[in-house]
């Protein structure tokens, strides 16, 4: 590398020339303190230029007509291109560490978030065309039940005649009580009544021989009168004799216990030697022609969807039979302790059908179309029956709603949904109005083929 030393001397001056002097020269012209004498007159002049010339710079500048000030410029303007393409790459670098730390600071907090949020699985139920069904439950009893005692004076059982599970036609005799008593008053009233018709005979003759005697002047109308009067009492105590050997007869008869209509023998609560009275407890307790029926305990709401004549399918406890029925009656009233009435669903005799058993009923109560949820996802409180809905944000609300039939598929909505919300399936006691939640849409249920 050589440097370039150049002595500019005022135009006009007598020595004007340039001098160019190499490093280390003994006259050179620019020395350390840059002051020289020309022609007695002093010039301070210090515009030397030191210049580091790159290779590519010496070999033009050895030329006569290259220029040294442009070739310093262009090392300024390079140095400050180079100055300023630094700041601006750190200004570059800086700026993407921030958006950097940043960034990573919005996934944590994004990630916090996730994490916190508990995942919930949704359903969106639409609407099913749903084969109304009401599900009951009641015991079973005899459609027409016949109690059955004892209607006469009483007396000591002499023998029961029928057992529980017996057919019986309309009066035969089920028991027989002691009637030794009756049949004695019996034959004393039979003495009676020919007692009765001997005197009303012997009035009969005397009447007839004073008629006689009436022409001749020997009787006299007024003892006319008198014989025809005692005739008739005579008869009339003919009559009342009758009467009352007839009533002691019914009165024996009576102390049959017989059934009052064609049966089954459900219960039987006498034994041989029993002294029962008239009107004492019931002896035997049939149902007339065996007809059964099922008392369904159903809610208000059930109970006014029901129809006179209306199937239904009834299922005993313990039993794989299912037995077909229908609804005859529809109770008036409502209990107003359980807030339940009854349907009575009328069944044939079978004898998987026994009185006082436990039986469910699947009534049908016609179709409906609603939205259908599985019992999970349905919640109840002191306000009544709810479900929690995701909205599109991602935040949970809780929706009333009003429940209708129970199906094999769910619980039908009646009212609350339209069947086009995200509810939630599972885990509603865990939640609250307002959370936010991750919601997993999982599949609605299939209807089941016929229905």
């Amino acid at each position: 590398m050589s440097a370039l030393r150049r002595q500019i001397v005022p135009s006009g001056h007598p020595r004007g020339d340039i001098a160019f002097a190499g490093q280390g020269h003994p006259d050179e012209a620019f020395g350390t303190g840059g002051n020289r004498n020309f022609c007695g007159d002093t010039m301070n002049y210090d515009s030397r230029i030191d210049v580091t010339e790159n290779e590519g710079l010496a070999a033009t500048g050895s030329g006569l007509g290259g220029n040294p000030l442009d070739s310093d410029n262009e090392q300024d303007r390079a140095s400050r291109r180079w100055w300023l393409i630094a700041i601006v790459a750190a200004i570059v670098l800086a700026t993407g560490i921030w958006f950097a730390v940043r960034g990573g600071e919005k996934t944590e907090k994004a990630g916090a978030a996730d994490i916190q949020m508990p995942a919930v699985t949704v359903v969106v139920p639409g609407r099913a065309s749903v084969e109304g069904e009401i599900t009951a439950t009641g015991s079973l009893a005899a459609r027409r039940p016949m109690p059955v005692g004892s209607v006469g004076e009483g007396g000591q059982v002499r023998s029961v005649l029928v057992e529980p599970g017996d057919w019986v036609a309309q009066g035969q005799v089920l028991a027989v009580i002691d009637r030794s008593v009756q049949s004695q008053q019996q034959a004393s009233q039979s003495a009676q009544i020919a007692v009765a018709q001997a005197d009303a005979r012997l009035a009969q003759a005397n009447l007839d021989r004073a008629l006689k005697l009436v022409d001749r002047g020997f009787i006299s109308a007024a003892d006319v009168d008198r014989l025809t009067a005692t005739r008739d009492s005579a008869n009339a105590q003919v009559k009342v004799a009758r009467a009352t050997l007839g009533q002691l007869q019914a009165q024996t008869a009576r102390l049959n216990i017989v059934a009052p209509a064609s049966g089954l023998v459900l219960e039987r609560n006498v034994e041989l030697g029993q002294v029962v009275g008239g009107g004492s407890s019931v002896l035997f307790r049939l149902a007339k022609g065996g007809e059964m029926e099922l008392l369904a305990q159903m809610s208000e709401d059930d109970l006014a969807r029901m129809k006179v004549g209306v199937e239904a399918t009834v299922t005993p406890t313990g039993s794989n039979q299912n037995f077909t029925g229908q609804v005859w009656q529809i109770a008036p009233v409502i209990d107003a302790t359980n807030r339940q009435g009854i349907a009575r669903i009328a069944l044939a005799y079978n004898s998987a059908l026994r009185p006082g058993g436990f039986a469910s009923a699947v009534i049908n109560s016609g179709q409906t179309v609603a939205p259908v949820l599985p019992e999970s996802a349905i919640q109840n409180d002191d306000k009544g029956a709810f479900v929690y809905v995701v909205d599109a944000k991602d935040v949970v609300h809780r929706r009333a709603v009003q429940t209708g039939i129970v199906t094999a598929r769910g619980i039908t909505v009646k009212q609350g949904l339209d069947g086009s919300e995200k509810v939630v399936l599972r885990a509603g006691g865990f939640l609250n109005e307002g959370d936010k939640v991750k919601p997993r849409l999982t599949a609605a249920a299939k209807p089941n083929a016929g229905e």
